[in-house]
């Protein structure tokens, strides 16, 4: 064989190799494929065109499995079996920028589907070779990188731990400082999965400065950046409170609540999770948020939105509300209340509704004035509904069981309890009519109502068995008034009536 055709065989091979592996890339990048490329053996195929002399071959190989691995857990678990894993992470460092994304890419694509499959990454020691790759020019390396981190840290605090351990906290808040938009966004989004988990972790990422610096990206143009940002700040805040007090005095408040008028939605969710967690710690905080504008914000944004975007906002005035009889009063005077109702009624979702049935409970369980300015909004019968729905989750109806004896037990408003006699079950109904044995003795105009409104005699006609508190309250109800109105409207006194008649002889 002459040195040419050895040249145009070697080249005809080359050739063949790299077309097989784009060839496959490229199917890969289509799910209806990934199944038949799986059953044809291609991930046994693509292993050795990982090492192979050509650079190119190498990336594309890799960029087809990371596809394949990225589609389906069996598919990432297929790449670990292959033991594909280790040769990856060894010639990470060798490479070329290229083939850096595409390793990263591949690390990332495993990571994300289990904590299994991402420790099987961290054992490969993949999470020490993504770090250098943090120390790489190439801000795209530096991006793959970072992402393949974020999904290895969001598992769980073990494997967030791994990360933090390997160095990886400080070279991902020098990110934040470069220049280029996406790899400030994955920099704040995998800040935000570290932090998540236990309040020692969110103090790692602290304690290199990462506050300042998020904090300084509030205002940025770009709404993709801004979610993670807050975000983080979110993660960081929900621990403690010191926590909270440190993301406080980094001074984003009111910058932050003008995010709340941002037209990406993510952005205004995000920021009302913010002060979701910094005002559930302690009043002195959600004092803060109050003076600064937030409160009426929020619910000026509830408003505007609905479904899970409503949810922190709605369980930011609960625990506001929670705090202090005058924080629940600023909550009623910011019409938060009539907010609350409007999404009582209007979302569907048990949860949602479960969340805005405490957070109304927060709000009426203080005084008589707070759980008059709940019944006057007409929802003390709508929390009673939920309770009593068999279609209602448990949850759902045990936080509208709660919210409606909280507020009833300070509910001195008869008007409004008055419709819960009619409907409500004998457990609920005991608190009823113990407010009105509390009220009706000391007001004579309540009195003359609940005689004409039918109160009297529906109270008369409530089966209560004797010595128990439902009847020691009907006991002090009827003392109010004399006792021919109470025998009057008493059941079958009607019947009495007419047999006195019957027996009655004019004289």
């Amino acid at each position: 064989m002459s040195q040419r055709q050895i040249i145009q065989a070697f080249e005809q091979y080359q050739k063949s190799r790299m077309q097989f592996v784009q060839t496959v890339a490229d199917l890969a990048a289509r799910p209806q494929n990934i199944e038949t490329l799986h059953n044809a053996g291609v991930m046994s195929m693509l292993r050795p065109l990982m090492l192979d002399v050509v650079p190119s071959i190498q990336q594309t190989a890799a960029l087809a499995l990371g596809r394949l691995a990225d589609h389906s857990d069996d598919l990432a678990e297929a790449v670990v079996k292959e033991d594909i894993l280790p040769q990856l992470v060894h010639s990470l460092a060798s490479q070329n920028r290229f083939y850096k994304k595409a390793a990263a890419f591949v690390l990332r694509a495993v990571a994300k589907h289990s904590p299994k499959l991402s420790q099987a990454v961290v054992a490969s020691g993949g999470v020490d070779a993504l770090v250098l790759c943090l120390e790489e020019f190439d801000p795209g390396v530096k991006e793959a990188a970072a992402w393949a981190m974020g999904y290895i840290a969001r598992h769980n605090a073990s494997l967030s731990q791994s990360v933090v351990d390997a160095g990886a906290v400080p070279l991902l808040v020098l990110c934040l400082l470069e220049p280029e938009m996406a790899l400030k966004r994955i920099a704040a989004s995998t800040l935000s999965d570290i932090a998540k988990h236990t309040p020692e972790l969110a103090q790692t990422v602290v304690d290199t400065g990462a506050i300042a610096h998020l904090a300084q990206m509030i205002l940025s143009p770009d709404a993709k950046l801004k979610r993670q940002v807050f975000s983080a700040l979110s993660q960081i805040s929900k621990h403690s409170v010191s926590l909270a007090e440190m993301v406080i005095e980094a001074e984003i408040f009111p910058a932050a609540v003008a995010c709340l008028r941002d037209q990406d939605e993510y952005v205004r969710k995000n920021v009302t999770t913010l002060m979701r967690e910094v005002v559930k710690h302690t009043p002195e905080l959600s004092q803060v948020i109050v003076n600064c504008g937030g409160m009426a914000a929020v619910i000026d944004y509830l408003g505007d939105c609905h479904g899970n975007l409503r949810l922190p906002g709605i369980m930011m005035l609960g625990y506001v509300a929670a705090h202090s009889e005058s924080l629940a009063m600023a909550v009623i005077l910011s019409k938060g209340v009539p907010q609350l109702a409007l999404c009582l009624s209007e979302e569907a979702e048990h949860h949602i509704k479960a969340a805005t049935a405490w957070s109304i409970g927060q709000i009426g369980h203080h005084t008589p004035e707070h759980a008059k300015a709940v019944a006057t909004a007409n929802l003390l019968p709508k929390l009673l509904l939920l309770y009593l729905d068999a279609s209602s989750s448990e949850d759902l109806q045990t936080k509208s069981k709660k919210a409606l004896k909280n507020i009833l037990q300070k509910c001195t408003y008869l008007p409004a309890l008055e419709p819960l006699l009619y409907d409500a079950p004998s457990n609920i109904l005991k608190h009823v009519v113990c407010q009105f044995s509390k009220v009706l003795p000391h007001d004579s105009k309540a009195r003359r109502l609940f005689v004409t409104s039918g109160g009297l005699k529906t109270v008369q006609e409530i089966k209560a068995e004797p010595g128990t508190p439902l009847q020691e309250y009907i006991n002090s109800i009827n003392s109010c008034f004399p006792e021919e109105i109470v025998r009057y409207y008493s059941p079958g006194y009607s019947e009495v009536l007419l047999e006195r008649l019957e027996n009655y002889q004019p004289a």
